[in-house]
Parts: structure tokens; sequence; C-alpha cells
């Protein structure tokens, strides 16, 4: 198996440890979790990067690196509507997103079509993966004692400026992945027009 195939997978693995230790009951786990998910973001850039640089590029990279990433992602998202940190309806857009872009892209498969990625597709990735550290590091730097509280506990109207910048975060997320979403699949419309 190829370096960049290992990489997908061991995303797989870094997900269900991030969502163990999200979970559980132990001193400093939400730091933990953060480290996981970055060490998976990591991953994710380093594969795709390996793949392409030493024309390391297989079927199964091509189906299974977009599937761990949106893996990774939506259990994210999804853990934290559990963790009172997310609204339920900004998750199931996201997770409707990339539902339907799945669905277009299996549908374009069975007609030989191959969909590439979007440049707002990008964005969004990128919008989502910042929301999520920056939840993470929410979650996290009270337990990073002085420090933490001083780099991110200065306070914006009464609250911490890094809860201002969550929320913020959050937004830009939701509304890009529904952007680059409507975009997708406008653009791709004769797929599943044309046979109406």
């Amino acid at each position: 198996m190829t370096l960049p195939n290992q990489l997908t997978l061991s995303r797989f693995v870094l997900t269900a440890l991030f969502l163990v230790v999200i979970f559980a009951a132990f001193n400093g786990n939400e730091t933990v979790a953060l480290v996981l998910f970055c060490i998976a973001g990591i991953t994710d850039f380093l594969d795709g990067r390996i793949a392409r640089k030493q024309k390391l590029i297989t079927n199964f990279g091509i189906l299974m690196d977009p599937l761990a990433d949106k893996i990774l992602t939506c259990s994210a998202f999804i853990a934290f509507v559990e963790l009172r940190q997310m609204e339920a309806w900004m998750v199931v857009i996201i997770v409707a997103r990339e539902l339907a872009i799945t669905g277009l892209r299996l549908l374009a498969a069975t007609k030989s079509v191959v969909l590439a990625a979007e440049r707002y597709g990008k964005h969004k990735t990128i919008s989502q993966i910042v929301a999520i550290i920056t939840v993470l590091v929410l979650l996290s730097y009270p337990q990073w004692g002085s420090s933490g509280m001083a780099v991110f506990g200065g306070m914006i109207g009464g609250r911490p400026w890094i809860e201002h910048f969550a929320e913020f975060s959050k937004w830009v997320a939701v509304l890009l992945t529904l952007w680059s979403g409507a975009v997708y699949v406008w653009r791709n419309r004769r797929l599943y027009l044309d046979d109406m």
C-alpha cells in the first residue's frame, strides 16, 4: 500500500480516536482531541501532496481521500451538537451538502464523467477546518493555565474573544458550505436534468 493511502487510512483511525477522546471524562481531553484533529488535518494535506509529487495517485486514494475528509469534518461537527457548541440546523446543512455532492459524484461516475473539485469547495473545506479548530481551542484553552487565558481569554463585550471568533467561524463555514454546494449542483445540473 502506498504512503498516501496509508495516510488516508490513518485519518479514519484518527477520527475514531478523536470521537472517543472528545467525549471521554479525563482532564485535558479537549486538548488531546484538538491535537488529534490537527494531526488528521496534516495527513490530509500530506497524502494529496505526496500522491501528486510522486505520481502515486490510485483509485483507492481517489475514492477514500475525500471520504475520509468528509467523515472527519462531519464527525467533529456532529460531536459539537452533542457538546452544545453548535446548532443542529447548522450541522444539518453541512452534512446534507456533503451527502448531496457525494450523490452527484456517484451519478456522474455512472455516466463516466469525472467531476473536478471546485475553488469554492476548497474554500469551504478550509473554512470548516478553521471553525472546528477554533471550537476545539475554545473548549481547550482553559486547560492551558495562565498562558492559555492570556492568549485566548481576553474579553470583548464581557466574553472571551475566542468565543466571538468561534461563532464567526461557524457562520462562515455554514455559509460557504451552502454556497459552494449550490454552485456545484447548479454547474453540473446537466447530470440530473437531462433525463427529466
